[in-house]
């Protein structure tokens, strides 16, 4: 690449994103700005970063998010001085909790215009506090080669520590003196044959290699195979390589003969063929309490964080089973405070130290307890779901599951849509991918979550509710530079649904709206006027039929919004009616030879 010559705000940026391509970088999302000029006009004008504007900051770090997510690389943000950068935050911690890669440059005034009333200044040292993985204020540009030398050394370990050990956000706070446009003024033309194309060969790739585990997991192995009460809990893990993620999952649960609870954002739920011992049922079973207690396990192999299921969590709570955490990330994954152990490896890494198949341990008792309840309500469920004609929220995810093209990417908004992704998304061999924002949990950024993983990649779709959709409706304006197409699924019922499942929903407090006003908060939006605004093609699901044909295939540009209307309260009873196994199936585990 050639450098920009023009004046030191330009070669310093210029240096700044050449590094950043030579270190992988593919994507910028960047947000309108005058202090960012330099930076946004590198950006631009390099031949290998795709640079894609996004007005609203929030929105953009969400958009920056979801590719990111997809990619498993690092993408670059890019905004002004003052509250700009403020925007960022929600999705700043996200990609911390969720261990997501981005690399956050905010532009800022030099030291001498800080604190002293300049426009558009505030302090953004340490903006997002300890939710980075690490954080630099850059040098002010300086035309000197040894000061270009230090640029190149600190992006590089900014690059590295958005990777390594465990991905999330880096922050550089990036000071500009004016001129901030690349108007010529002759002052870096001196450096022009110091400064060449070689200056770029210095810049190394960080290497990772992890820690060697077998000694690690061996000991551990042999107590896991001796036990006969044993279960593997696969949580809200989103891999890159889902198929790599799936096989170890099978290889580890073939090896010690234990079932496979798997939630309903997790690979293996989409790659249902590979595992043998899968159960999505567990919620649904645990609600009796006689199989509860039939159930208890010894010990349990927690894979990530515990899955959404509140009755899970709750059944573990009491149970107190011995745990042991596969995870590499080196953070605290037990909200239960239980007798756990942590192993700090990947579960791929595991599988690659499990003896050979003929040591196996072939399935026992328990394994078959599982499998047969797996069986039963499985089968129970699908029935009633195939044979109910209103629109009924639950059934929309179950149908996704069973619709969709192989392969497609399908976003889930938090609150109702991934609980009822928990209860309803039927195993399968379709190779779906699932993703959502549960390392905060919140609504925030879904559309453009949603909009930056159908960037550049395969069609995507999203499956909200209305609430959540609202919440970020400026992520629309980011709709004509899609690169790939986005389906929304909204599911309309007028409000928070969740709030219903809660003990809240029952509190005698004065006032007939209360409950509605201040947590339900119905919004009379009109969804089709609202799609016509931003130019997106808008269509009412009235029939099942109509849901299937729908989404069966899927264009490969632009963006739609399917619009679901569901009544809240029929759906609440019946979540509750299909969630209650029925009396019919109560002799099951005794069925079980």
């Amino acid at each position: 690449m050639t450098f920009d010559f023009r004046n030191t705000n330009a070669l310093w940026a210029s240096v700044l994103v050449a590094t950043l391509a030579r270190l992988g970088l593919k994507t910028a999302v960047i947000s309108p700005g005058s202090r960012s000029t330099p930076l946004t006009v590198a950006l631009v004008s390099h031949p290998e970063i795709e640079a894609v504007p996004v007005l609203d900051e929030r929105s953009a770090a969400f958009f920056a998010l979801g590719l990111a997510r997809r990619t498993g690389q690092p993408v670059a943000l890019v905004c002004t001085s003052g509250t700009a950068g403020a925007n960022y935050y929600p999705a700043v911690i996200e990609a911390r909790e969720s261990r997501i890669p981005l690399l956050v440059l905010t532009a800022d005034r030099p030291p001498e215009l800080r604190d002293c009333a300049s426009g558009q200044t505030i302090d953004q040292q340490r903006l997002f506090g300890t939710f980075p993985n690490w954080y630099a204020e850059l040098a002010v540009p300086v035309a000197e080669l040894g000061m270009l030398r230090y640029l190149r050394q600190i992006l590089g370990q900014a690059w590295g520590r958005s990777l390594y050990p465990v991905a999330g956000p880096v922050h550089l706070n990036c000071p500009f003196r004016d001129p901030l446009a690349p108007i010529a003024d002759g002052s870096v033309t001196h450096l022009k044959d110091e400064l060449s194309d070689d200056f770029l060969a210095a810049v190394g790739v960080p290497a990772h290699e992890e820690v060697s585990t077998l000694g690690i997991a061996l000991p551990w192995l042999e107590t896991w195979r001796t036990c006969d009460r044993g279960l593997i809990i696969a949580g809200p893990v989103q891999p890159v390589d889902p198929l790599g993620y799936c096989k170890a999952v099978a290889a580890l649960a073939d090896y010690l003969g234990w079932p496979v609870l798997a939630e309903g954002l997790s690979p293996l739920r989409n790659a249902a063929g590979l595992n043998a011992s899968l159960v999505t049922t567990y919620d649904l079973a645990l609600r009796q309490p006689i199989w509860a207690k039939d159930l208890v396990p010894e010990q349990v192999i927690q894979l990530g964080p515990l899955p959404t299921s509140k009755r899970l969590r709750q059944w573990l709570q009491t149970a107190q089973p011995r745990r042991w955490v596969v995870d590499p990330g080196n953070t605290n994954l037990d909200p239960l405070h239980g007798p756990v152990t942590p192993l700090s490896l990947s579960v791929t890494t595991l599988a690659q130290v499990l003896p050979p198949v003929s040591e196996a341990r072939l399935p026992g008792c328990y394994h078959d307890q599982w499998l047969v309840l797996e069986a039963g309500l499985r089968q129970q469920l699908d029935r009633a779901l195939a044979d109910l004609d209103q629109l009924f929220e639950g059934k929309i995810p179950w149908l996704l599951a069973r619709s969709l093209p192989k392969e497609t990417a399908v976003v889930i908004a938090n609150s109702m849509s991934i609980r009822d992704v928990e209860w309803f998304w039927p195993p399968g061999d379709r190779a779906l991918r699932p993703y959502c924002n549960r390392g905060a949990n919140g609504i925030d950024g879904t559309l453009s979550t949603a909009l930056g993983i159908a960037h550049g990649g395969p069609p995507a779709v999203l499956l909200t509710g209305d609430l959540a959709l609202l919440h970020d409706t400026n992520g629309w304006l980011s709709v004509p530079r899609l690169r790939g197409h986005l389906t929304v699924v909204v599911v309309n019922n007028q409000g928070g649904g969740i709030f219903d499942q809660l003990p809240v929903a029952t509190l005698p407090v004065p006032g007939e709206r209360w409950f509605e006003d201040f947590f339900t908060t119905p919004q009379t939006v009109d969804l089709n006027r609202l799609c016509a605004a931003y130019g997106v093609n808008y269509e009412r699901v009235e029939t099942w039929s109509q849901l299937t044909a729908s989404v069966s295939s899927l264009p490969t540009t632009g963006v739609r919004l399917l619009e679901v209307r569901c009544d809240r309260t029929q759906s609440h009873n019946l979540r509750q009616q299909l969630l209650t196994p029925p009396e019919a199936l109560s002799n099951l585990l005794n069925q079980n030879p």
